[in-house]
């Protein structure tokens, strides 16, 4: 079986699906080519290099590992002949064959980001090294949830929620007795509270700072069910570059853990992450809801929703981030005045969205029947 794959232009969506796959070959021998053009080499130059490293693979020994390179290097060298010049972001090659098998994949492709180096390498396995922080999520948001005695920390990546750490402080209850006693018995809550605060702000440095420090973190979201937000924000708790990314509003939040956030991110008006996230909630809710309810005011199928597009039919159409023809579906969706929520992979339920309607479904403005297929 051999996989041939000639596309220049690739997202970052399609080079982490590459990058998947290509981490699933391995060989006995190094026979697995990884070769990285940055913008500016001469074609010429790099044709000429892998025609000196075919001409002396005849002094491999061993004929199946001589034959897998010569494959590897012809397959290589057929694709950059059609390519006259290295596009602005570079050139990736990977071919290689499974020579137990005789399984053959080649990928010839310009990633989403510049080409950092020029590479060349016969290995075990494919070098994919030099591509891995280009499909590392862009974007991020930071989530605290604090109470006097308890928080949770956690982030939102790629419509994805995540708790990355609960905490618990000890504030003993109320003191019934009156006098310079019970003024004591205050001062020593309030400053288990501030311990505690200090505790959540250390940990949300933590894990913030470095997102920050990578230009991914776009915004911290501070929630809670009381007044211990207000004191745990004025308190200045958080490294200073994490408070200039904090949301305007704090918002109210009844619950800790991924619930706790999940408000929170829902909650939030003015961090643009959440309201993307918040909105593909919201229309996943709204089809569900009128799939069981049987409303009628549902399409799914690629030729369904086509036809109802067409027909100007259409309110909102859902399309999995998956898919690869999502180019395709927004300039069909504008031309037709729908609106387009991308669903996340990260949400809960999209896995369920994509198996069961190959992530694509619209939301229609009233019943309707399309015309029946003739063929």
């Amino acid at each position: 079986m051999e996989e041939l794959e000639v596309k220049l232009q690739v997202s970052r969506e399609e080079l982490a699906k590459i990058l998947k796959e290509l981490k699933m070959w391995n060989a006995p021998a190094t026979v697995l080519l990884s070769l990285y053009i940055p913008p500016g080499r001469p074609m010429s130059d790099v044709l000429q290099l892998l025609r000196q490293e075919y001409s002396i693979t005849d002094n491999i020994k061993l004929k199946r590992t001589r034959q897998a390179v010569k494959r590897a290097l012809s397959a290589a060298i057929e694709r950059l002949q059609m390519i006259p010049k290295v596009p602005s972001n570079g050139l990736v090659v990977f071919c290689g064959e499974n020579v137990e098998t005789g399984d053959f994949i080649c990928y010839t492709f310009s990633p989403p980001e510049r080409v950092p180096v020029f590479y060349y390498r016969t290995e075990k396995t494919f070098i994919t090294e030099f591509l891995e922080d280009m499909i590392e999520e862009r974007e991020a948001v930071g989530i605290i949830i604090v109470e006097r005695d308890q928080a949770t920390i956690g982030v939102l990546k790629s419509g994805r929620l995540e708790v990355l750490e609960e905490l618990e402080g000890y504030v003993p209850g109320k003191h019934e007795k009156g006098g310079q006693s019970q003024r004591r018995y205050e001062r020593i809550i309030e400053q288990l509270v501030e311990e505690f605060f200090k505790r959540v702000g250390e940990t949300a440095n933590r894990h913030f700072l470095p997102l920050l420090e990578k230009g991914v973190l776009k915004g911290v979201i501070v929630g809670g069910p009381g007044y211990a937000k207000i004191d745990f924000v004025k308190g200045g708790f958080l490294d200073y570059r994490l408070q200039q990314l904090l949301s305007k509003e704090l918002v109210d939040v009844a619950y800790q853990g991924y619930e706790g956030l999940k408000e929170a991110v829902m909650k939030a008006k003015d961090v643009i992450q959440a309201q993307i996230y918040r909105e593909a909630v919201e229309t996943l809710e709204e089809f569900k809801s009128h799939l069981a309810q049987m409303t009628g005011l549902t399409v799914y199928g690629d030729r369904e929703v086509t036809l109802a597009l067409e027909a100007g039919v259409v309110k909102t159409l859902l399309v999995h981030q998956d898919r690869e023809d999502i180019g395709k579906w927004r300039e069909l969706s504008e031309s037709r005045g729908a609106k387009l929520v991308i669903i996340p992979s990260g949400l809960p339920e999209a896995e369920w969205f994509k198996e069961t309607f190959g992530g694509l479904a619209g939301v229609l403005r009233y019943k309707w029947s399309h015309p029946t297929d003739s063929r």
